[in-house]
């Protein structure tokens, strides 16, 4: 949860599925700027595979690839703008927001924090590193994650979110360099992005049942904006 903070309940993810695509297409449009073939853009192929490991219709992920390309003669503007403060209970967030227009996002924020507090720069970004974070799974039954994290030059590594995944954690200098020699330790690259990870994650075993669904509550309404790419949180496990 520490790492980034995703919808946890099956009813909320499924709810969740065009949102979903909706923050992914701003990604790959992002991507796309540096071209849109992805076998000589491997920012954008990376996007494309998590697009199509969660279904992303054809017809959405190729006008995202054009659109970001400058090939439908649109212009693609996102500020990335990131927002900081706390949920209920003192659990520290940050909220990384891609957006085309900061006067309609930055209210949205305000409102949203209500049932926490919403913070200045650096209210809680001190107690976030800022890493890489890529995320792989086996590519050959032998591989062995301690091993790859050390020849690749990871910082360390954790199970990742979903079964057989291992999310190898890097310097924020090192995301590409990793993720270019992963492949060579018998693991397959499925995603890879700078990212935030807490630096004293608070036990959410310290939090009562309702308090915890207090935040978790907190999060998704955050989760749900569409302005919103990537919550994390100062929470462990």
């Amino acid at each position: 949860m520490g790492a980034q903070w995703k919808a946890k309940h099956k009813d909320l993810a499924a709810n969740a599925k065009g949102r979903v695509f909706g923050k992914l297409s701003k990604d790959i449009m992002i991507a796309a700027r540096n071209g849109a073939d992805p076998a000589a853009n491997a920012r954008l192929r990376l996007v494309i595979e998590q697009a199509r490991k969660v279904s992303m219709p054809k017809d959405t992920l190729d006008r995202a690839i054009k659109k970001g390309a400058g090939l439908t003669g649109e212009t693609v503007n996102f500020e990335h703008v990131i927002y900081e403060g706390f949920a209920p209970h003192r659990v520290a967030v940050m909220v990384e927001c891609l957006t085309d227009n900061v006067n309609r996002t930055a209210p949205e924020m305000r409102v949203l924090f209500r049932k926490g507090q919403l913070g200045t720069s650096g209210s809680v970004s001190w107690d976030f590193e800022h890493v890489g974070m890529i995320e792989a799974e086996p590519s050959n039954a032998g591989a062995d994650p301690e091993l790859a994290a050390i020849e690749a030059g990871a910082q360390d590594f954790e199970a990742g979110e979903e079964e057989g995944v291992t999310l190898f954690l890097t310097d924020s200098a090192d995301l590409d360099l990793v993720s270019k020699a992963l492949p060579e330790h018998g693991f397959t690259v499925l995603s890879a992005k700078l990212g935030y990870k807490p630096k004293n994650p608070i036990d959410p075993t310290t939090l009562s049942a309702a308090d915890l669904e207090e935040v978790e509550n907190f999060l998704a309404a955050i989760d749900a904006n569409d302005d919103v790419q990537h919550v994390y949180v100062g929470l462990a496990g």
